[in-house]
């Protein structure tokens, strides 16, 4: 990933990988095992403390491999791969301990876990956080696109002008660049200055497909591979069924608190597009006025939801808020029109609205739509025609870079957007 490279550039001796490594093994395992097994009646003897520091090695050692290969996806920040990394190695180590009945000590490995995210974040905070790109720009064609981009400094570039200071030089190589620009670019490259497609790098930087220009051959890149969506869609089912056990609770708590805040349904049913184009009713908790109680409106605003908009209820804006409105899909999973992770669908009428204006909007149903996704992490929720086109690039995107590793990230990002809020309306 170019974004990958670039950050491998800027890194100093205190970001490199085996400092980082060797120093979580020390502070969030060697040092916990050292201190509990002082205390211990059999010393470093004892099976507790070993087993448990040998397991902590492990998750340690394998989530950092997690955790560069989530913080490598273009358009992310190094943040945001540690949790879920650290989570699910951690995890799978316990998990082991248990169904072998491996004795363990419970405080030295809960300690390496929450030692190991504070270490890493640490980190992140005080090397990386207001680590800035400062990017050589060479005019023409769409040299324009990083202008205010977040974390990046461009710079114009001039034909004798020196790249000392610069990370990497962009240019963008569909414009026709006069003969003395092509041979200063080759020497650039031979100087040992990265130079990129400034489209791409565009990408990558900001985790968002270009419309403009969608080539044949670029369907053919987006296009994600059968097996794995097969792969995916078992995953999804597998992983719905405890879901929607464990959430039986939770959903006849909502459905109370539904019913007792406004007349009407507990659930929300709506029409909307799906896999490969094929339409489903979707199924969520009900966060509006029911139908009779509803201000009229438009036949097309009746499916967009506004900042402040009056038909929701009080526990309609706390399930939204939450995103405990959108947990019934799981039952949409089951039936193998939804999947955890994926492009939202849309309601029928918005989806005809929006391929009537916007080119390629029918592509997005590639892939089988989810509960929650890369546009809905990265942008919240949009309706008018601007922000949907910005959204369908985050689609877009993740279409094109579909993986386990983007998975996992949005699965992150989900769970800050729920603590947050962020996007919600």
């Amino acid at each position: 990933m170019l974004y990958s490279n670039l950050r491998v550039r800027k890194r100093n001796f205190w970001l490199s990988s085996p400092t980082q490594l060797v120093g979580a093994i020390l502070i969030c395992v060697a040092l916990p095992f050292a201190v509990q097994a002082w205390w211990l009646p059999v010393g470093f003897q004892g099976p507790e403390a070993r087993h448990a520091a040998l397991a902590a090695l492990l998750a340690v050692t394998a989530g950092f491999w997690l955790y560069r290969s989530l913080s490598a996806l273009p358009g992310t920040r190094e943040s945001s791969g540690i949790l879920p990394a650290y989570s699910i190695t951690f995890g799978i180590a316990l998990t082991v301990i248990l169904l072998f009945r491996i004795h363990y000590s419970r405080a030295l490995l809960v300690l390496g876990y929450l030692l190991t995210l504070v270490w890493f974040h640490v980190l992140y905070l005080v090397t990386q956080r207001r680590a800035t790109l400062v990017l050589g720009v060479v005019e023409g064609g769409s040299a324009h696109l990083f202008d205010g981009m977040n974390r990046v400094i461009p710079v114009c570039l001039g034909i004798d002008d020196s790249p000392e200071g610069m990370d990497a030089v962009a240019a963008d190589f569909r414009f026709p660049h006069s003969a003395e620009w092509e041979a200063r670019i080759a020497d650039l490259v031979l100087s040992g200055i990265p130079v990129y497609h400034s489209k791409d790098l565009h990408e990558s930087l900001s985790g968002r497909a270009d419309l403009e220009h969608l080539s044949e051959n670029t369907f053919g890149v987006l296009a994600p591979l059968a097996p794995f969506q097969i792969a995916k869609q078992v995953v999804d089912r597998v992983a719905a069924l405890p879901a929607f056990v464990v959430l039986l609770p939770l959903f006849l708590l909502t459905a109370i608190a539904i019913k007792l805040d406004s007349a009407g349904p507990v659930f929300f049913r709506q029409r909307r597009i799906g896999y490969r184009g094929k339409e489903f009713e979707v199924i969520k908790f009900r966060t509006m006025q029911a139908l009779n109680k509803r201000p009229r409106l438009g036949s097309r605003d009746e499916f967009i939801t506004r900042e402040g908009d009056q038909r929701i209820t009080r526990v309609g804006q706390f399930l939204r808020r939450t995103r405990i409105d959108e947990l019934p899909q799981i039952i949409n999973i089951l039936r193998g029109e939804m999947s955890w992770i994926g492009p939202r669908p849309e309601a029928s009428a918005l989806s005809e609205w929006y391929e009537q204006e916007i080119p390629f909007y029918r592509y997005r149903h590639v892939v089988v739509p989810g509960i929650t996704g890369w546009a809905q992490v990265s942008q919240g929720h949009v309706a008018e025609i601007d922000d949907v086109r910005r959204k369908l690039q985050y689609d877009f995107y993740y279409i094109r870079n579909f993986s386990v590793w983007m998975d996992l990230l949005i699965v992150a990002k989900t769970i800050k957007t729920v603590l947050t809020g962020f996007g919600s309306k």
